[in-house]
């Protein structure tokens, strides 16, 4: 387990849309946009699931996903990767449903995607690009 940076976590908090990739168990990429995805403490991500088909698929095949943190004033860039497991019930289902409906009340939230952090890599161009950070 990884623990986020206060940099880290500062980058994400300005961040309204994050691409998360996964991959099938045959290793066919899949690149989403999204927007339910919360810092939950310094080493785990929650993401609602409203909409994931693909995605889902892939997950329950290969439970390990990353996304990018980049924000046009951001000093650095990031990808963080993770292990993932997949919710639909339970206390922090029901959080993670309020916190989409706090969103848009219309949201499915049909499941709560947990991340736990295990690497997060620089992705600013540069000397450093791909460099392991933590």
């Amino acid at each position: 387990m990884v623990k986020l940076t206060e940099d880290i976590k500062n980058e994400m908090s300005k961040m309204k849309t994050f691409m998360l990739a996964t991959a099938s168990k045959n290793g066919i990429p899949n690149v989403v946009p999204i927007g339910m995805l919360f810092l939950q403490d310094d080493d785990t991500i929650w993401i609602v699931d409203n909409y994931m088909s693909k995605t889902l698929k892939n997950i329950k095949e290969n439970p390990i996903a990353a996304f990018s943190v980049w924000t046009p004033e951001c000093q650095m860039c990031y990808q963080i990767k993770g292990n993932l497991c997949v919710e639909n019930s339970g206390t922090d289902y029901e959080k993670a449903v309020a916190k989409a409906h706090m969103k848009n009340k219309d949201l499915p939230a049909k499941n709560l995607i947990k991340m736990e952090v295990c690497a997060v890599y620089s992705v600013k161009p540069g000397i450093g690009a791909g460099k392991k950070l933590l």
